[in-house]
């Protein structure tokens, strides 16, 4: 295992990113929205987006050189008490981009602030 890896604090990353996002869902509540006629699309997985952002964030600190080694080799099997609900890879490539914006706003606002 890589000595970053090793030193990961995955519980103090979730909890810090689920902090966040639970604010960022209230912020965005509040902004209007323009009129949709069409149903919009829901969010739907057993992980959620705060899972999906502190996985994606602990690759990048992992030293793995590509994202479906560390979430083959590393997450699904070492992980799992961590993340109970853990889907497929390929699900969770899926459910990536769902969380992009959350987490850019996460690393300008809490990260690259500090």
């Amino acid at each position: 295992m890589d000595t970053s890896l090793a030193r990961l604090d995955l519980s103090e990353i979730f909890c810090d990113v689920d902090d966040f996002y639970q604010v960022l869902e209230r912020a965005a509540e509040e902004i209007p929205r323009l009129p949709y006629d069409g149903e919009a699309k829901r969010y739907s997985s057993k992980l959620s987006i705060s899972e999906v952002m502190t996985i994606m964030i602990a690759f990048h600190s992992s030293g793995f050189r590509t994202f479906k080694e560390f979430y083959t080799l590393q997450v699904l099997p070492l992980w799992k008490q961590a993340f109970p609900d853990l889907v497929s890879y390929n699900r969770f490539v899926e459910l990536m981009p769902w969380s992009l914006m959350g987490l850019l706003y996460f690393l300008k606002t809490v990260v690259w602030e500090k």
